[in-house]
């Protein structure tokens, strides 16, 4: 991971399975999928921590590393959650952890995939938990807990699905707690709802990330234009890909239409390596 010359992108979201749903690849099968294109892959599930199963597939030479969602069917949201997580993903771990806040939180959010669960027994909605706000709007003191946690811990911390006002609310506590690195997760898209505006006024807070996905793009929540618009509105933002739908672009392919979409886009090749190398691989490096 820290040889520039030898990836092509590093990817801080794709999911693998096991997960809530059904996915294309195994963790194994994601590492080796990258490894082809001589990249990195950060494995996400909703269901389970991934961090063991990144340290197992790096035993076998493959470039994984991994994440934690604090849903309350993976343990919560609680700081002995995130240190046993990053136990299990080694002591030689060449990439911070990335935990996320929880996903599994209010109404389910309307997606045009076609999901198949994964266990028959399993209903996702049985499991959804209350934001990251308390009833006043104030962070809940779990959250500040796990922030205060990670402010000393190798990890990144990620909004998850937070919406504006709480990802804000985020922000505001990590800066104050110093935490080093926090990402804006899928930040423009409909469920988290920061506006180009919002993200050039977030610029100048430091150890701050934008995630923009393909996927949003490709379930046209956002057009090809609005991918330029964010790397210009923000100084760190990271192109991942949320893939790893059975219906949804292999890795090669993802890759292929993200060049076309960064030509129609008009970025630099500053800008593309920037937001598919540069920026993640700061943001991932212990």
């Amino acid at each position: 991971m820290h040889d520039p010359a030898g990836r092509v992108v590093v990817d801080v979201h794709y999911h693998a399975g096991p997960d809530l749903y059904r996915r294309r690849l195994t963790s194994a099968g994601a590492g080796r999928a990258y490894a082809e294109v001589g990249g990195w892959v950060v494995l996400k599930s909703h269901l389970t921590s991934t961090a063991a199963r990144a340290w197992e597939a790096r035993q076998e030479g493959l470039p994984v590393s991994g994440s934690l969602v604090l849903n309350e069917l993976v343990g919560g949201v609680r700081p002995q959650a995130v240190e046993q997580a990053v136990y299990a993903h080694g002591p030689d771990a060449p990439a911070r952890l990335v935990v996320h806040l929880p996903t599994l939180v209010g109404p389910a959010h309307t997606s045009p995939l076609r999901r198949t669960s994964f266990h028959p027994r399993l209903d996702p909605d049985r499991w959804r938990t209350g934001r990251v706000l308390d009833a006043d709007g104030r962070l809940r003191r779990e959250v500040r807990e796990v922030l205060r946690a990670a402010r000393d811990l190798p990890v990144v911390v990620a909004t998850g699905h937070c919406d504006r006002e709480a990802a804000l609310r985020v922000v505001d506590e990590a800066v104050r707690l110093g935490v080093p690195r926090l990402v804006l997760t899928h930040a423009t898209h409909p469920m988290s709802g920061f506006s180009g505006a919002d993200l050039a006024d977030l610029s100048g807070t430091p150890g701050l990330y934008v995630e923009i996905t393909a996927l949003m793009l490709l379930l046209g929540h956002r057009d090809i234009s609005h991918l330029g618009d964010v790397v210009r509105a923000h100084p760190r933002v990271v192109f991942s890909s949320d893939l790893g739908q059975p219906d949804q672009p292999d890795v090669k392919e993802w890759l292929d239409v993200s060049e076309q979409w960064f030509r129609t886009a008009g970025l630099t090749s500053r800008e593309i390596r920037a937001i598919t190398w540069a920026n993640p691989v700061t943001l991932l490096t212990p």
